[in-house]
């Protein structure tokens, strides 16, 4: 059945001279609506674009494996160099994150990430490291969570660039600094679920990830199918229950229909019903609520994922979005030399 048509949103890729337009067809539903408002509010109060937390699992980007670990390891400089009491007593490098068939060894960012929620503690409870931390330092603390969830999608599209490349991962987070949220409800419910994990390529997804912690699934995957809640490494698993105007574009190829994802899938299930989820209770927040699809043939003018990751690698930046209703402009990029000092002033400022 073809579905009702919210809004149509434009987002401009690349630099003002290059630009590449996509085009996304937002979908009516009870989610949507309520994304849609809080994105155009995002927009209409210029609130900032992280453009360093942004186009994820391109293995030949800029953001290579090589450039996130310096990053990790000189936030880690820097949370120790805060004196904050607590020390990282640890260092990371491309020959002890990836093994020797290029996968990543999972367990050194279950660790990171143990880092980061010991120093920021859980929603609704904030760790006396983070309250104690200037803006500077709690902007490196935050720098764990991101680059340890950047890191990881790198590393699974380096792996599949070398060994299986039709399952290189990439994909588009945009994402707002301090982005107002708003609760979900029983009717959103309805577009998770343990199906939508599977993500269609150019479907567009609500940004629901607001929990400090994992969800089900993450667990899954980095703790194992033989994993029990009471013992995991990583101690926060957090249903959903806010969003925000932030959104994700899917730019693999959707694995839904091969044997070996319906395998997992149901080993998922398994999982959920051991450690006493009902894999069907869509109140779980499970899986990427789709809101909207990019029409790829008129973006691209193919739907061939050749064609569309060559042309997406030549526009790693957005410059503009457009919706029905509002537009922005993005002047500034990850790589200006201040950009770092530019997200520490606008948090102190929204904070």
């Amino acid at each position: 059945m073809k579905k009702l048509i919210l809004d149509v949103i434009e987002i401009d890729l690349g630099t003002p001279d290059n630009l590449l337009t996509i085009y996304i067809n937002v979908y009516d539903s009870s989610l949507s609506h309520k994304w849609l408002v809080a994105l155009n509010d995002l927009i209409s109060h210029n609130y900032h674009l992280e453009k360093n937390y942004c186009f994820f699992g391109f293995p030949d980007g800029p953001r290579n494996g090589d450039y996130l670990i310096k990053q990790i390891n000189s936030s880690i400089a820097a949370i120790n160099f805060a004196n904050l009491g607590y020390q990282i007593d640890d260092y990371f490098s491309l020959d002890t994150v990836l093994d020797k068939d290029l996968r990543l060894v999972q367990s050194r960012f279950n660790q990171l990430h143990v880092y980061f929620e010991d120093l920021q503690g859980v929603s609704g409870s904030i760790s006396p490291y983070y309250t104690a931390a200037d803006s500077c330092t709690r902007w490196h603390i935050r720098q764990l969570n991101l680059l340890c969830h950047e890191f990881e999608s790198w590393a699974l599209s380096w792996n599949k660039k070398h060994t299986a490349p039709e399952w290189q991962r990439p994909s588009q987070l945009m994402c707002w600094l301090s982005a107002p949220r708003f609760a979900l409800t029983e009717e959103d419910f309805e577009l998770f679920g343990v199906d939508t994990i599977n993500r269609p390529l150019g479907g567009v997804f609500v940004g629901v990830n607001k929990a400090i912690g994992k969800h089900h699934y993450e667990v899954f995957c980095d703790e194992g199918r033989d994993s029990r809640i009471s013992e995991l490494t990583t101690t926060t698993l957090k249903s959903q229950t806010e969003a925000a105007g932030d959104f994700d574009i899917e730019w693999a190829n959707n694995p839904g229909t091969f044997p070996w994802q319906i395998r997992r899938l149901a080993e998922f299930k398994e999982w959920l019903a051991v450690n006493g989820f009902d894999p069907q209770d869509k109140s779980l927040t499970i899986g990427h609520p789709q809101v909207g699809q990019v029409d790829l043939l008129r973006s691209f003018g193919t739907e061939d994922y050749h064609k569309i990751w060559t042309a997406l690698n030549n526009h790693l930046n957005v410059q503009t979005i457009r919706t029905g209703a509002v537009t922005v402009t993005y002047p500034y990029n990850w790589t200006d030399h201040d950009y770092a000092e530019q997200q520490i002033s606008i948090i102190t400022q929204r904070t």
